[in-house]
């Protein structure tokens, strides 16, 4: 039994780099059927790769997932990201199944057509400040390290996860802007190309935004291990993956149990 989609979109998954959850995106992909998948950028980490050498078994097998599932009949996009940007001289080339795109339209079910890109030309720090970009995103690793640290001892004092980056950023306010003229820049561009709305990742924060043009950020897979998914009836959703799978888990027991049942009352 597994997850059934029309199609997935996923992005700032950053393998390569500590903070991924690489055990959660494979449990995730291996519990999904989809006929596209869309890799909507940063998906490795060659910011991070560069400075330092860092490449689990596990960070492997998800890049072994995703070509199996290419050769399996799923359709695979790759939009690179600004972490992996050097993916870009390889546009429009197909490499084991996997198809390397700057940005993709795509049309649901019901005719509905979406700009699919992963956002980093639509943020001016990384358009005009490379170094600052980095900084930051060195800066964001760090916190992601001590957010682990102190929800170890939260948990361990029996308080629910806290997200203490997400807590920074939003509490300054030039981020919230940022966030704001972000998504206006995404839907305007949508709107210019006279499509129904966007599916983008790039800040980590996912969100859902159903107004004149649709509004979906795939969000990431160091935090908040979400992906945006297309029902078979053309509806979209961004998902929680854990929960997702657990209700998937869950439901398979019972079908077991019922199963038993059934047997054990046949005469």
């Amino acid at each position: 039994m597994s997850l059934h989609y029309r199609t997935v979109w996923i992005s700032d998954v950053h393998l390569g780099s500590r903070g991924c959850q690489a055990r959660e995106v494979l449990r995730f992909l291996n519990c999904i059927r989809c006929d596209t998948l869309y890799l909507v950028g940063d998906i490795i980490d060659l910011w991070r790769l560069r400075s330092r050498w860092y490449w689990p078994p596990e960070h492997a097998e998800v890049i072994q997932r995703i070509l199996h599932m290419a050769r399996n009949g799923c359709e695979v996009f790759y939009i690179p990201g600004n972490h992996d940007e050097a993916a870009r001289q390889y546009l429009n080339l197909n490499f084991a199944g996997v198809r390397i795109v700057p940005h993709a339209i795509h049309e649901t079910a019901r005719g509905r057509r979406f700009l699919v890109t992963h956002g980093d030309q639509y943020d001016l720090v990384v358009k005009h400040s490379r170094l600052l970009a980095v900084l930051g995103s060195a800066a964001y690793e760090w916190l992601i390290r001590l957010n682990r640290v102190y929800n170890a001892i939260r948990r361990w004092r029996g308080k629910p996860y806290w997200s203490l980056a997400q807590y920074i950023k939003l509490r300054v306010k030039s981020a919230c802007k940022f966030v704001s003229n972000f998504e206006e820049a995404l839907v305007n561009e949508a709107r210019a190309r006279g499509l129904c709305g966007v599916v983008c990742g790039h800040i980590h924060r996912p969100e859902v935004k159903l107004d004149s043009i649709l509004y979906f950020n795939c969000g990431d897979w160091i935090e908040n291990c979400t992906a945006v998914v297309e029902h078979h009836d053309g509806t979209l959703d961004v998902i929680e993956a854990l929960p997702a799978i657990a209700a998937m888990v869950k439901s398979q027991r019972q079908a077991l149990i019922e199963s038993k049942e059934t047997v054990l009352a046949e005469p």
